[in-house]
């Protein structure tokens, strides 16, 4: 049975239809930038297509072998492959960090009875209207000062133990934990943390999965504390490398060719979280927010 299309939907089609085109349009440029040769980059920048293209600008950045020369005006090359090492590594601290010690948090938060409990918990939510410009400078002081500028360690210290919104998030699922379950386990001989660790967490995997692709996403985007603290090659991310590769163009013409095959593949984790896990996300901030 054929469905009939009203006007009203046929309507609706049309500016989703516009929406998208708006919302692609410029990553197809910048697609269609990245396979572009450089000599031609200017001659084709009225264009939607290509009468030529090639894939040679993504080993070029990346550091390995190429058909494809950087033009005369690109400064010296960075290693986009070092970069991309470095910004896994920096969002898997992070994540992993942020995940453990604020699901923790959220759990005690949800189920054990302290003195100050909710008091400490609006705290924290609180601390979500505090600008993050505002901790930069004592928290690049403390760092510098502890010798932890160019590692890894410096760069996840300020924000790995806790992240409000994701105390806030979580909690909200582990009130929803079947006290019965927790109330055996305790008559079982478990202490809390094993309660934590065994029972309720495990329940818990769908907010947990959708929470780490939040947060990743929020890191692998991460530009001014990696900037400050990870100048260093073996500490940059994929964002300060970009900035970097352009900056050090001369003469205010930088390498369009390969600074977009270097943004095409900075975005390509970030595509995949989105198009795999992009309903899971939506529903579990929609059922968060009905609790």
């Amino acid at each position: 049975m054929l469905r009939t299309i009203t006007p009203q939907k046929a309507a609706g089609y049309a500016v989703l239809a516009v929406i998208c085109t708006v919302s692609l349009l410029p990553i197809w440029m910048a697609f269609k930038t990245a396979i572009t040769f450089p000599s031609d980059v200017f001659s084709t920048a009225d264009q939607l297509g290509l009468d030529r293209w090639t894939f040679g600008n993504f080993p070029r950045v990346l550091g390995l072998p190429s058909s494809v020369e950087p033009p005369a005006s690109s400064g010296a090359p960075i290693n986009f492959m070092i970069a991309l090492r470095n910004s896994i590594i920096y969002t898997g601290l992070l994540v992993t960090g942020q995940l453990f010690f604020s699901s923790m948090a959220a759990y005690a938060f949800a189920r054990l009875r302290f003195p100050g409990r909710d008091t400490i918990f609006y705290a924290i939510i609180a601390a979500t209207m505090i600008p993050s410009i505002v901790l930069f400078i004592p928290n690049f002081v403390l760092v510098r000062q502890l010798g932890l500028l160019n590692s890894f360690a410096g760069m996840v210290a300020p924000s790995i133990l806790m992240l409000p919104f994701a105390v806030f998030f979580l909690r909200q699922f582990f009130l929803t934990t079947p006290k019965e379950l927790e109330e055996a386990a305790r008559l079982d001989g478990l202490n809390w943390f094993q309660v934590y660790w065994h029972i309720a967490l495990p329940l818990q995997r769908g907010p947990m999965a959708t929470l780490a692709i939040l947060l990743s996403i929020q890191a692998w985007n991460d530009f001014f504390w990696p900037f400050l603290v990870g100048q260093g090659e073996g500490t940059q991310v994929m964002a300060v490398a970009l900035a970097n590769f352009q900056s050090q163009s001369g003469q205010g013409q930088p390498d369009w060719t390969g600074l977009m095959a270097a943004v095409m593949l900075s975005i390509i984790p970030v595509l995949f979280l989105l198009i795999f896990f992009g309903r899971r996300i939506v529903e579990s901030l929609q059922t968060s927010g009905m609790k």
